[in-house]
């Protein structure tokens, strides 16, 4: 590699396959990716290796090893090593008292002597090269070499697409974040969808005898098992389950014959409205009550806001639910008992019931995350600085307590959405949580595995969206982000 070459890289090539090139050599450092990209792109990879070994009997470097080799042999250094390895082991085995023959000494200084004047060889040949500007041919820079010209990114263009979009992921940090992310959702839902159905398996309920009946003939039961698979051992069960997830055929309910993906795609979305309107007003009402509360500690504001937060996370929501019916629909009548998606009105209490419990998390969380910070010295400075409190607050305080609360937005969003079931049985909610209890004691394995599977997507889909959110409020992430 020549001075140009080498100031060019230290100065950092912005050119796309100057970016390819950089990308690829970080990327082989990582172990999990390196398996994946080469073989993404086998062909290229293929091809690469074949060109490293015609060209590395040509590299300078391996005709530079054995000339270093042959000026060491010949200074009489691996004579002086084996001398000094062989008094060093003789004074070990004298101060532990421990025998050894001969040729086992000799077997010892041999292997011991060849490793250090290996390393040495490696190490002055390494001086060298770095003295002439020149560097080792190896398969990382024979596909770094290949990968700067036009002619090659052309003809492996076509075979090498996925590695090409891999590395280019790979050299955005803030997509490879984000990439990431995202295959660990892919194993949670994966993982969850395999516990889910072994579960529903082993269950000893029966779908068949459940469904036709206690009147239901042997025949009848073995003619609903073998329609529904149910007859078919566990591995393939299992396998078609997971198939279905995939390809979004979830194949049809055991009780009504119904399509589990039309049925969950009318279901989910209201399940979804409510959780998202919930969480919304939750955030609106709980982060300013944590920050009063913290700014007026031990005061009246303090005491009231947090005795509240407290009734919020002690009250069930079956329980709040039933009592808001009972005072607000059927004393006072201003509000639907029950839920109509052409009545705005009759959203205001499932909301407020599922977004209790939220709320009050959230606020005490708030409050406890900003005492943490605004005594910090950077919050003192900023004050002597002559900063506005609103300012300080706002821009110091609040943004370094951010990250704990947006920890328990997203954790209570899927205690949220996977706990909406109470709350949309007692208000009659036609939604998933409801159509999974109803499924449940069948057990209707496709329509469980369907609401489920919708539900930890959900999840992870939010989980994604809480560590892009770190990243955005938390330049330290940023920069380690940047980092691997």
């Amino acid at each position: 590699m020549d001075a140009a070459r080498i100031t060019r890289d230290q100065r950092g090539d912005t050119s796309f396959s100057g970016i390819l090139s950089s990308a690829f050599a970080k990327i082989l450092i990582n172990p999990s990716y390196r398996i994946v990209v080469l073989a993404l792109g086998a062909p290229v990879t293929i091809f690469v290796y074949l060109y490293y070994l015609l060209n590395k009997s040509k590299d300078s470097y391996y005709a530079l090893l054995e000339e270093t080799r042959d000026q060491l042999l010949q200074a009489g250094l691996l004579d002086r090593l084996k001398e000094e390895i062989r008094q060093q082991l003789l004074y070990k085995y004298s101060f532990f008292g421990q025998k050894v023959s001969q040729r086992e000494l000799e077997r010892q200084i041999e292997k011991l002597a060849d490793i250090r004047f290996r390393e040495a060889v490696e190490e002055e040949t390494s001086r060298k090269l770095q003295t002439g500007r020149k560097q080792k041919l190896t398969f990382t820079t024979a596909f770094q070499s290949l990968m700067e010209q036009r002619m090659f990114l052309l003809l492996s263009f076509v075979p090498g697409l996925l590695m090409y979009l891999l590395i280019l992921l790979y050299s955005n940090p803030y997509l490879k974040y984000i990439f990431e992310r995202f295959v660990m959702s892919l194993f949670v839902i994966f993982g969850v969808s395999v516990l889910v159905f072994t579960i529903l398996y082993l269950s000893p309920m029966n779908p068949a005898a459940n469904i036709l009946g206690e009147t239901a003939t042997e025949e009848q039961i073995a003619n609903f098992n073998h329609v529904y698979g149910l007859d078919q051992p566990y591995l393939v069960q299992l396998w078609n389950s997971i198939k279905g997830i995939a390809t979004f055929d979830l194949g049809k309910s055991f009780a009504g014959n119904e399509q589990v993906t039309d049925t969950i795609a009318r279901k989910f979305p209201i399940t979804l409205t409510l959780t998202l309107i919930s969480l919304i007003l939750a955030i609106i009402i709980a982060i300013p009550v944590g920050i009063i509360s913290a700014t007026k500690r031990n005061s009246l504001w303090d005491y009231t806001f947090m005795f509240i937060a407290l009734i919020g996370l002690s009250i069930p929501s079956f329980w709040q639910g039933l009592i808001f019916i009972l005072n607000f629909s059927i004393k006072l009548h201003w509000l639907p008992a029950t839920f109509n998606p052409q009545n705005w009105l009759s959203i205001i209490m499932p909301t407020i019931v599922l977004g209790t419990t939220l709320t009050a998390a959230v606020a005490r969380m708030t409050r406890s995350s900003m005492l943490e910070v605004i005594n910090e010295d950077y919050m003192i400075t900023a004050k002597a600085k002559g900063l506005s409190r609103r300012h300080v607050l706002m821009k110091h305080a609040v943004r370094n307590a951010i990250i704990p609360i947006i920890t328990v937005i997203g954790l209570q969003f899927g205690g949220m959405l996977g706990g909406s079931a109470v709350t949309e049985k007692v208000f009659n909610i036609s939604g998933l949580g409801s159509y999974i209890i109803d499924k449940q004691f069948i057990p209707d394995i496709p329509s469980i595995m369907g609401g489920v599977i919708y539900t930890a997507i959900t999840i992870s889909l939010v989980n994604v969206i809480i560590d892009v959110l770190y990243a955005f409020f938390d330049p330290r992430i940023r920069t380690k982000m940047k980092q691997y």
